[in-house]
């Protein structure tokens, strides 16, 4: 669970690697940062599967803040019976319950753990916790408390006539705004060119209309961020996906973008309807 929360906030996330790969992984992790850059943060995941997880993992960490990498632990806890239950309901074994009971297996992998619980920058208690909650801790100690950088927004336009695009989340209809197309010297120009956006925005219903848009995001954004969202998709349709989807499309995002959030612009049928 809390691996696909990391990746949602643009984490690498790496499930029980063996603890004496640590370093050479930071090794191959630097190499490839500089190919792609973007790429910043990792995390592994590692448990009493990895065979003498403490006596390797306390070294690893030690050289890793030797070399001032910048290193956070977290330490995922239950109690002993939520643990027992966790087990009966997903029917796996623990990883040291061969020759002996769950409970003694749980409190032999506690004793174990001990040091590592010690030393760890965060300790969460998962016992009394839903997905859900466990999400909103996650996203509070690891991910940017910058404004709805937890979520990505891609704003599409789009043409009715090739089809809404199947993957939208939410669909603004924009052909109530006066048709470009119709203008002989605007036909062959896109919604990209100022001449279009010009005569799209020269309509008050249309600076109406982005107003209320403005808004209804405004208000919204910031709830789909608390329910766990991390990409919505806004689908801005006129006839031919070429004019004033185009122009809609473009000073949503650009308002959207003023207010924090991450920002991607695709027009899905720009090229479709050339004069």
């Amino acid at each position: 669970m809390v691996a696909s929360h990391l990746e949602d906030l643009g984490y690498f996330c790496i499930d029980n690697l063996p603890p004496q790969l640590v370093t050479e992984l930071m090794h191959v992790f630097n190499v490839s940062e500089k190919d792609n850059p973007s790429q910043q943060k990792l995390a592994l995941v590692t448990d009493m599967r990895s065979p003498n997880l403490v006596k390797h993992l306390l070294p690893e960490l030690a050289a890793l803040k030797n070399k001032d990498i910048h290193l956070r632990l977290l330490f995922l806890d239950a109690s002993d019976e939520t643990l027992v239950s966790r087990y009966k309901q997903t029917r796996r074994n623990h990883p040291l319950a061969k020759d002996r009971t769950l409970s003694e297996a749980i409190v032999m992998e506690r004793q174990s753990l001990q040091t590592l619980r010690d030393v760890a920058t965060d300790v969460v208690d998962t016992s009394a916790m839903s997905n859900a909650e466990l999400r909103d801790v996650v996203f509070e100690l690891f991910g940017d408390q910058s404004t709805g950088r937890q979520l990505s927004i891609v704003v599409q336009s789009f043409g009715f006539k090739y089809g809404v695009p199947f993957d939208c989340d939410n669909v603004m209809d924009v052909r109530f705004i006066p048709n470009p197309f119709y203008i002989p010297e605007l036909r062959p120009h896109s919604g990209l060119d100022e001449d279009v956006r010009r005569y799209v925005f020269d309509f008050a219903e249309t600076h109406t209309f982005l107003d209320h848009q403005k808004a209804f995001y405004e208000f919204v954004l910031p709830f789909y961020v608390r329910e766990g969202k991390v990409r919505l998709s806004i689908g801005v349709g006129c006839t031919g996906g070429r004019h004033r989807s185009v122009a809609l499309a473009e000073a949503l995002a650009q308002y959207l973008k003023e207010l924090g959030y991450r920002v991607i612009v695709d027009h899905r049928d720009l090229a479709k309807d050339h004069a």
